[in-house]
């Protein structure tokens, strides 16, 4: 539970929801007239922190620099819509928003208005109103300081990972020609004729003086024989890479500038 003595601590705080989810910084704190205890605070939601949410403090608590609340981001940020301008709440609005909220509009009564707090830049940052309550921060109104807050807006530049195409593997079977020399032998007939010698001689007279008689030689010849092996040749797999590159990302982004004007007529811009 959030007292009047950690509103220092609450304000400029981080606000967390319960999905862990960064909600914004805290700007304001509103405080309960009659009792004094702070019942809401607005948080900075919306692009660049522009928009101010109003989130109860009645459950939330205080987690080292940090503010949790018991409502998760897109609740906090779709909070109906309150002009922080008037540096209070009407009956009206804190009903709609303890409805939204779903809580019991008891704690701290719908017939009583809510003050805001509003911070001083001079000393320690915070000054009291004149009930003597610490009070917080406020840049505009009746009850600004007397100094300005001057903002700016930065371009906030990520990356971002996303699929841009996939690469896949696939085999497939083609034919080709494939022609290789192989020696190969053939038998053939060669007549070798040799004269009658004293060593032949009898192998000559063997037989029959005349006759009739046939030889028959078997041929031979090698034909080449074509054979077919499966056998790996190698490994294919897909891998990835990473190249980095530099890209320049352009924005238009708006800030805010002061001008003094002096007595005398003249002006400066800052």
């Amino acid at each position: 539970m959030i007292t009047d003595q950690d509103v220092r601590r609450v304000i400029g705080s981080t606000a967390f929801g319960t999905d862990g989810k960064k909600l914004g910084k805290v700007g304001e704190v509103y405080l309960d007239d009659e009792t004094g205890r702070p019942e809401w605070a607005t948080v900075q939601t919306g692009l660049f922190g522009t928009k101010q949410t109003f989130v109860p403090l009645a459950s939330a608590e205080i987690a080292g620099e940090d503010l949790r609340v018991p409502f998760d981001a897109d609740r906090v940020k779709n909070a109906p819509h309150v002009d922080v301008e008037s540096g209070h709440l009407s009956p009206q609005e804190e009903s709609e928003l303890y409805r939204y909220y779903g809580l019991d509009s008891g704690v701290g009564t719908t017939d009583v208005t809510t003050t805001t707090t509003h911070q001083d830049r001079d000393g320690d940052g915070i000054r009291d109103d004149v009930e003597g309550r610490t009070v917080g921060r406020d840049t505009s109104g009746p009850t600004t300081d007397t100094a300005m807050t001057r903002s700016e807006e930065h371009l906030q530049v990520g990356t971002q990972r996303v699929e841009t195409g996939r690469a896949r593997l696939r085999k497939y079977v083609v034919t080709e020609n494939v022609s290789q020399t192989v020696p190969v032998s053939r038998e053939e007939v060669r007549v070798e004729r040799e004269p009658i010698t004293d060593a032949n001689i009898g192998n000559a007279l063997d037989g029959p003086a005349i006759s009739e008689e046939e030889h028959e030689v078997t041929l031979h010849a090698e034909r080449p024989v074509v054979a077919k092996e499966a056998v790996p040749v190698e490994r294919v797999r897909l891998d990835t890479q990473t190249v980095t590159e530099q890209e320049t990302v352009t924005g238009e982004v708006r800030k805010e500038q002061i001008e003094v004007d002096g007595v005398d007529g003249t002006g400066r811009r800052s």
